[in-house]
């Protein structure tokens, strides 16, 4: 297989590529590799746009794990039903499969009997395809005990990574949870990693006693990349270039963003981009500035959609950074805002719509850029 070359080397659109483009994560490599030799599942909790989804296909990349196991990965962060996690889940293996040279549908089909309605004949072709409908998966959880059935009876050991595992508990269909922990808990070839970017949820789902999953992985919490390392990878790709990144540049930069890894990523892509032959914080600063500019017109969109008490948090919250407390009165009375209750109510529709975050009594606008742009645009002027 030919290497891939970047012309920028940070990418930002979340495919992973290989490791010469991946930066760090050494210790959670390791220790996902040590849960999986040892038959341990894996829950990875981290916030949206830390880098979790490229750290579990930079640990499926590894040479032996790779070579030692069958890997599939599947998002769950678009999904609404178990239907829906049935589809992505059986394309996901049939199309890793193809790569093996097996005889993919027949053997697929043999165990997972409850899929048979999506294989049908090509009318060009005349080969057999999986063209599975949703109204074709007429028994979800059935067909999850049948595809757990079929990769225990895989000749290699599998690994399943089920990324934004928390939009199950949102899921319509009865008792989901209990009745996957009971099928995971049958696994003995198969080695699971569920990850998620709502820590409460991902919490109360793993931690909590009343519920099905309670202690039954061990937990990966994943923090921002060390900025020494960081530092090291992105002066590497500058230098290759005969170009200089200045450790002033980036300090700030990495301060800025609390090291948050897609934030990071993104505005360096952007001094990349420049060719400038030394960065200095003069660059940062113009790349910043470009980025947010960028997304302007998006900003103005979305800020019209809020109504006037939710724009008035968002401007506190966004002064503030990150806002401690902020139905009491001193954080009211501080913003010059209505009352505690609308607060709370205003706050409950930005954290369910995930325009805020919430970590322990803090919150933050998810969107670091979105948050910029209002207190340039807006805090001034409160």
């Amino acid at each position: 297989m030919q290497k891939q070359i970047l012309m920028n080397p940070f990418i930002i659109t979340g495919e992973y590529i290989s490791s010469e483009y991946f930066c760090d994560r050494e210790r959670e490599t390791s220790t996902i590799e040590s849960n999986v030799v040892n038959g341990r599942n894996t829950v990875l909790i981290s916030s949206r746009r830390m880098g979790k989804t490229g750290l579990i296909s930079h640990f499926l990349s590894q040479p032996g794990i790779n070579a030692g196991y069958r890997s599939f990965l599947i998002d769950l962060y678009s999904t609404n039903s178990l239907q829906e996690m049935v589809m992505m889940l059986s394309r996901e293996i049939i199309r890793k499969s193809k790569t093996t040279g097996e005889r993919v549908l027949e053997s697929f089909v043999d165990v997972v009997k409850s899929l048979r309605p999506g294989v049908k004949m090509d009318p060009v072709t005349g080969q057999l395809v999986f063209d599975l409908s949703l109204g074709e998966i007429s028994h979800p959880l059935e067909s999850i005990e049948e595809i757990f059935e079929y990769l225990e009876a895989s000749p290699q050991p599998c690994i399943v990574a089920i990324d934004e595992f928390q939009q199950i508990a949102d899921y319509p269909e009865k008792n989901t949870l209990a009745l996957l922990r009971t099928y995971v808990q049958r696994c003995r070839k198969t080695s699971f990693i569920f990850a998620g970017s709502k820590r409460r949820m991902m919490e109360k789902l793993f931690n909590s006693p009343s519920e099905p999953f309670y202690q039954s992985c061990v937990p990966l919490y994943l923090e921002a990349i060390d900025k020494d390392a960081y530092f090291r990878f992105a002066e590497k790709h500058f230098h290759n270039a005969g170009r200089s990144l200045t450790e002033e540049c980036f300090d700030e930069l990495y301060r800025t963003f609390d090291g948050h890894t897609w934030y990071v990523q993104r505005i360096l892509n952007e001094m990349y981009a420049s060719n400038e032959a030394v960065l200095t914080p003069v660059q940062y600063h113009e790349a910043l500035d470009y980025v947010i500019k960028l997304g302007e017109k998006a900003f103005e969109e979305q800020f019209r959609t809020y109504s006037n008490s939710q724009k008035q948090l968002l401007i506190a919250i966004a002064k503030e950074g990150k806002a401690d407390v902020i139905t009491s009165m001193a954080f009211v009375r501080r913003h010059a805002l209505k009352s505690p209750s609308t607060v709370q109510s205003s706050a409950r529709q930005l954290y369910d719509t995930e325009v805020i975050t919430r970590e322990d009594d803090s919150y933050y606008i998810s969107n670091r850029l979105f948050s910029m742009w209002i207190r340039e645009n807006y805090c001034a002027i409160v």
